[in-house]
């Protein structure tokens, strides 16, 4: 059975703003999806089989592992930042990526996903040289 949070049937009309964002104090398990037209902030993992859409960007505090679309609206400005970035597809406006076949080593560090001139960009969302956050 699918669960589905739509954040627009259960906030008041200031939360229903482009930019107001939606809380999600819980794991995702296999499932469950969330879709809400803002930025989404999952404090938990993002489990295999989970789906988050939004129109804004999506950030996770824990493993991202399920289906993950940011600028659902389709804009292609908008990111995806986690812990542990291993989503089973990723997709940022009209862009879709997945996992390479060969899995290389996830670094232990939060990364950030962007479009940058049609591509999904990957990178570290805390450059190692100087502990700055990464542009995006």
């Amino acid at each position: 059975m699918s669960h589905v949070a739509h954040a627009s049937a259960e906030v008041g009309q200031e939360a229903l703003r482009q930019d107001a964002a939606l809380y999600v104090r819980r794991t995702l398990r296999s499932g469950q999806k969330i879709a809400h037209h803002g930025d989404v902030i999952v404090l938990g993992d993002v489990h295999a089989g989970a789906e988050i859409q939004a129109a804004g960007d999506v950030l996770v505090f824990g493993h991202l592992r399920g289906v993950v679309h940011a600028g659902a609206d389709g804009s292609d400005g908008a990111m995806v930042c986690a812990w542990r970035l291993e989503p089973v597809q990723l997709r940022i406006g009209h862009v879709i990526a997945r996992p390479p076949d060969a899995h290389e080593d996830a670094p232990q560090a939060p990364e950030i996903a962007r479009v940058e001139q049609g591509q999904v960009i990957i990178e570290r969302a805390v450059r190692p040289e100087d502990g700055r956050m990464a542009r995006g």
